[in-house]
């Protein structure tokens, strides 16, 4: 556990599932044209902010493998900084509980925790919007997890369009592996001609992951995780990838298949979330603070 108890802040980043995943075609700047359904979780990562005055940015959790100044939540609270002119700082540390190259959205979730986090804490009063294009900045997934709502985004995932869904429980298996987002977009394999699908929202069967092929063939243990979770129900990668899914309408059903699967595969139970739980824990600190 990181030690949290000097953090005046406390909030969650929830996870994110990419409940299919369609590659239309590749853009003339390398990025790839998509269509995704994100949808939260409620479980995550979770974040601590302490005000500084002196401008200091200082991350005290390290992450292996990633050096301070290179760390999302670093660069987002600077640049937050740097949009808003402030000479305030923050001391923040993080609780890690998402798997990095998980393809659940851990960074761009700590990055979206940060940029609303602080502008909370530094009391800027950005709103969403600006919010959301700063996200952009640091990354295509950001955006989602700042506005905090179930979306059907197109673009490079950027273009967002608020939905409501079923909130199932999802089993989620976290293959022991890091999946290289950019190795999967260009990867020579990938298919990158699905036809846009014109409802906003989950096509009809539920569509697909273009990038899953290509993982399951580059990454055994993530094509061994389907396997074994297929046994008990459709199961799918998030994004792309390490990180398998599947759906029940239950908690109970979807712990009853967590307890079957081997130690060598981790996972966890979590619910499907329109409302992203930091939404829910920032509208409740509005409302104290007003009541």
């Amino acid at each position: 556990m990181t030690d949290m108890h000097e953090a005046t802040l406390i909030l969650p980043a929830p996870a994110k599932l990419n409940l299919f995943l369609h590659i239309l075609g590749r853009r003339p700047d390398g990025y790839h044209e998509l269509q995704t359904v994100f949808q939260f979780l409620d479980h995550g990562d979770e974040l601590g902010f302490r005000r500084r005055d002196d401008g200091e940015i200082r991350l005290h959790s390290d992450i292996p493998g990633v050096p301070h100044d290179s760390n999302l939540i670093v660069r987002a609270a600077r640049r937050l900084q740097e949009e808003c002119g402030t000479g305030l700082g923050a001391d923040i540390w993080l609780d890690k509980r998402l798997p990095m190259g998980g393809g659940i959205g851990g960074g761009s979730s700590d990055a979206a925790t940060t940029l609303l986090g602080l502008d909370h804490l530094w009391q800027l009063g950005l709103g969403v919007e600006r919010l959301a294009a700063l996200g952009l900045e640091l990354g295509a997934d950001v955006p989602v997890f700042v506005r905090g709502h179930a979306a059907f985004a197109g673009g490079v995932g950027e273009r967002l369009v608020p939905v409501t869904l079923e909130e199932p429980w999802f089993l989620v298996a976290v293959p022991q592996v890091s999946v290289s987002t950019a190795e999967i977009f260009s990867a020579p394999e990938l298919t990158r001609d699905t036809p846009a699908i014109r409802v906003c929202g989950l096509p009809e069967g539920g569509g697909h992951n273009d990038c899953q092929p290509v993982v399951e063939q580059r990454y055994p243990e993530v094509r061994n995780a389907l396997n074994l979770l297929n046994k008990f129900v459709p199961a799918r990668m998030t994004g792309t990838g390490a990180c398998v899914f599947g759906s029940f309408p239950n908690r109970d059903d979807a712990d009853k298949v967590s307890r079957q699967l081997p130690a060598t595969l981790p996972s966890f139970v979590a619910q499907g979330r329109n409302i992203s739980m930091l939404h829910r824990r920032l509208e409740t600190l509005a409302q104290e603070v007003s009541a």
